[in-house]
């Protein structure tokens, strides 16, 4: 199911004008898109938009991967920054390879990591190639 079948408030219905999306876009909207590499291999389901509460900005997306009804599905922290809205498609497209994604650093929604430490966060970005300047470690007031 895409943004646009998840739109209860008529955001992204076109009527001949701009907006919201895809400049802006509701989270939850995003939640439940599909995820898919540059080789139009499915990659997994968008499960949670993380927010940096110090900054204001989208850390990750958790990504499911696997599994069948949940049963088995491996969670991911994909750095927003590693993902691009596809908006022909209606879906989100990751420049990574299945096999890649599939011995990715993940976890499952029993054990998630601890996402605010600054040493996870840095082997996250090495692994998709990202770079964030992040507010990890500092107080939130």
């Amino acid at each position: 199911m895409s943004y646009t079948e998840r739109d209860p408030y008529g955001m992204y219905v076109d009527n001949g004008r701009k907006g919201p999306g895809p400049e802006l876009m509701g989270a939850d909207t995003l939640i439940g898109d599909h995820v898919h590499n540059l080789q139009n291999e499915h990659l997994g389901e968008i499960k949670e938009i993380m927010l940096d509460m110090r900054t204001g900005k989208i850390a990750y997306a958790v990504m499911a991967h696997g599994g069948v009804l949940t049963i088995g599905e491996k969670l991911f922290a994909v750095p927003w920054e590693a993902l691009t809205l596809d908006t022909i498609n209606k879906r989100f497209t990751l420049n990574i390879d299945k096999e890649r994604i599939e011995n990715a650093p993940g976890f499952d929604k029993d054990n998630w990591p601890n996402m605010a430490n600054q040493t996870w966060a840095s082997q996250i970005d090495s692994y998709y190639g990202t770079t964030r300047h992040s507010s990890l470690n500092s107080p939130i007031d």
